[in-house]
């Protein structure tokens, strides 16, 4: 195996490969890149066995062969290499000799037939969308995934199709986000798929280029999305996500109409003096006015009051002032609609016009 290629073709696609990779493998073998030369193109795989992204990048003369390579060595030696740098790549035994003007390095590698093969079933849903219209989507959604959690099937993103409808929904249990949008094409399914959270984070970061064209493959069990020379893969969650559509089944209090940038500055200077770990904030709303407080266990205490619109009956709920602060920084509009639940049980954060998504943030118990 043996190509000569310019330091700037192969960084990027490295780059985005390595971010899969773990630092810390059960086998030694994944933390290797896979590099195969097929015709004139070099093919480059990284995994974690739940994800995998394959580069392709063509090159001019090479001669054809396979090898695992030492992926962050590799990325270094390329990445501190300067710019517009030649490497010339060369497989001898089990070593990889990599020259650059006068630099010389030697890599100890593994074979390529040792590496695990990503299994994936039949993909047989499909559909385009936009890279930017999905990027927006999951920018608006991510940040409610839940971290960790034991409920499983939260650790996620549910991605539902319905025809020509979109759908992403995020939730840790206390809160949630919902993204809708149209498909420039009907796809004539309906389907309903959780995307793990490595996979979606992952996602989120490969899509820098609003202008690319999505082809997204998927099953029950795996999702492949084409973004550009770049084929990403991913393992889904194996579980039903909850119904959460009866959020929306009950009575409302009157719609609280606040300027979004108001909200954001008084909720980040009473949050200062929040406690550290449950940074909770009372509202006590009355028609005009809301007064923004909070304290901590060392007795100190902040208050802000803010003039509203509102005509409703008097009220006074608590929130995770952090939860708040995510919700109101995703909106577009300057003006945030907050809609709370008769039983105080939910808060609805969007804008004062048809919306694209919806933010819903459980109240606390201070």
């Amino acid at each position: 195996m043996k190509f000569i290629i310019n330091r700037e073709e192969i960084l990027v696609p490295l780059q985005q490969i390595v971010s899969v990779i773990e630092k810390r493998q059960t086998m030694p073998i994944l933390a290797n890149v896979l590099m195969v030369i097929e015709g004139s193109q070099l093919i480059l795989t990284g995994t974690d066995l739940e994800i995998q992204i394959i580069a392709k990048i063509n090159i001019a003369a090479a001669t054809p062969g396979s090898i695992t390579v030492p992926a962050r060595k590799f990325l270094d030696i390329c990445r501190l290499l300067p710019g517009g740098a030649e490497i010339k790549f060369e497989q001898q035994g089990d070593k990889v000799k990599i020259l650059s003007n006068r630099s010389r390095f030697s890599l100890s590698c593994l074979p390529a037939e040792n590496y695990p093969e990503f299994a994936e079933s039949e993909l047989e849903n499909k559909f385009l969308i936009n890279a930017g219209k999905f990027k927006k989507a999951l920018d608006k959604t991510v940040f409610c995934m839940a971290n960790q959690d034991v409920r499983y099937y939260l650790n996620g993103l549910l991605l539902n199709i319905s025809n020509s409808k979109l759908k992403l929904v995020a939730s840790d249990g206390h809160r949630l986000s919902i993204y809708e949008d149209v498909l420039d094409q009907a796809t004539g399914y309906e389907a309903r798929i959780i995307l793990p959270r490595k996979g979606v984070l992952e996602l989120s970061r490969l899509l820098d280029d609003p202008e690319a064209e999505l082809k997204v493959e998927f099953s029950n069990n795996n999702i492949r999305i084409f973004i550009s020379n770049l084929a990403f893969s991913a393992k889904l969650v194996d579980s039903k996500y909850p119904d959460f559509g009866k959020v929306f089944q009950q009575e409302f209090f009157n719609q609280l109409h606040i300027q979004k940038q108001i909200l954001k500055d008084a909720l980040t200077r009473v949050a200062i003096l929040s406690n550290e770990k449950f940074k909770g904030v009372t509202f006590d709303i009355s028609p005009d006015s809301l007064r923004i407080s909070t304290h901590n266990p060392e007795h100190d205490e902040a208050e802000e009051e803010i003039f509203i619109e509102y005509t409703g009956e008097p009220l006074s709920i608590a929130f995770n002032a952090q939860y708040l602060l995510d919700a109101v920084s995703n909106l577009d509009s300057e003006l945030a609609v907050l809609t709370i639940a008769n039983n105080a049980s939910s808060c609805f954060i969007d804008e004062p016009n048809e919306c694209a998504y919806k933010f819903i943030v459980m109240p606390m118990r201070l």
